[in-house]
């Protein structure tokens, strides 16, 4: 049944700090018919655009992202997963995976729109159920990160608390259970 699934805050930096308020992305999932919605609300933190026009643009965690992780573990505890990338100037990127980092699919075309108002941006993209994991929901997990600034002053935020020793957001083991109820976090 379409509905609400979970609502997801990157809340922490990457090594695990709390993050500031005024740069936590919100980003929250909704069961549609054919599929999932991902909503995103965000700051705007007038990053340099990529060059590529609006779209599919490979390289896209290089710039002002939000990005999402739904997956699941195959038989074995091989992690498959999809992982969407959005940008606040309609920008995207689309990955299937299975294990980590082993892209089976890239530049997925995506129904994806964003608006800046402000100092705020804001998304809206759908993904289609095919993407989505096989298998028993109870076992599905999912991450929401955020990536702002350049160079030294790169900031990487997370939804899910991850222990390692730089930026790495591939680490499905350490990602949140998603939940499939009206409850948020």
């Amino acid at each position: 049944m379409p509905g609400h699934l979970m609502t997801l805050r990157t809340a922490l930096t990457w090594d695990g700090q709390p993050a500031a308020d005024d740069e936590r992305a919100v980003v929250t999932l909704t069961e549609v018919v054919g599929g999932l919605r991902i909503d995103v609300d965000a700051p705007f933190h007038n990053d340099p655009p990529p060059k590529a026009g609006i779209g599919p643009v490979w390289g896209l965690w290089e710039h002002e992202v939000v990005e999402v992780f739904i997956g699941a573990f195959w038989d074995g505890g091989v992690p498959g997963y999809v992982e969407v990338e959005l940008g606040p100037h309609g920008h995207h990127l689309v990955l299937r995976l299975r294990g980590v980092r082993t892209v089976m699919e890239r530049e997925l075309p995506l129904v994806f729109t964003a608006t800046i108002e402000g100092d705020r941006w804001r998304g809206v993209a759908r993904i289609p159920s095919a993407w989505l994991p096989s298998g028993p929901r109870s076992g599905w997990i999912a991450n929401a990160t955020a990536c702002h600034g350049s160079a030294a002053k790169r900031r990487y935020l997370t939804d899910a608390r991850l222990t390692a020793d730089k930026p790495d957001f591939h680490r499905p083991h350490e990602w949140s259970p998603l939940v499939f109820d009206d409850a948020t976090r």
